[in-house]
């Protein structure tokens, strides 16, 4: 799959720490724990996963034309 960003830049609900992530290509990722304050977070209402919500881009299964 080329052209996918595969990377995003997390920022914490709770503490608001920047962390940049790696994206698995083929998966969304449900949970999300912050390396700063130790909260775990989870999509907001109508996102599919952390990245989609928290992340800087989109998780690569939305980047994916259909």
């Amino acid at each position: 799959m080329s052209g996918l960003q595969l990377t995003s830049t997390l920022t914490c609900p709770d503490c608001g720490n920047r962390e940049l992530r790696d994206m698995p290509e083929d998966a969304c990722v449900y949970f999300y724990r912050c390396e700063a304050c130790g909260g775990t977070s989870k999509p907001l209402p109508g996102d599919c996963c952390v990245f989609c919500s928290y992340g800087d881009a989109a998780c690569p299964p939305l980047q994916t034309p259909m």
